[in-house]
């Protein structure tokens, strides 16, 4: 499970979970690290080429089982859950 304030050290203290983005740079950062173009993460993880870029700019309206399946390539899972200060 992703739990945002364990799994992205690189937001800044204080900022609050109010958006996409934060999910967007994390997958950004992961996909990065292994070496795959957005193109190369779309064909891999069965998403679209656009809802990756969009999830990447922090698109706010987006399927959370999309984003899931996103997350998936990296072990982890979006869930509910209390809005927490980091």
């Amino acid at each position: 499970m992703l739990f945002l304030d364990d799994a992205l050290d690189f937001i800044p203290e204080g900022v609050y979970y109010e958006n996409m983005s934060t999910i967007g740079e994390y997958i950004k950062q992961k996909r990065k690290e292994i070496g795959l173009t957005q193109e190369e993460f779309a064909m891999r993880s069965g998403l679209g080429l656009r809802f990756v870029r969009e999830l990447e700019q922090g698109k706010e309206t987006v399927r959370l089982d999309k984003v899931n399946q996103a997350l998936s390539m990296f072990g982890m899972e979006a869930v509910p859950g209390d809005r927490k200060e980091l």
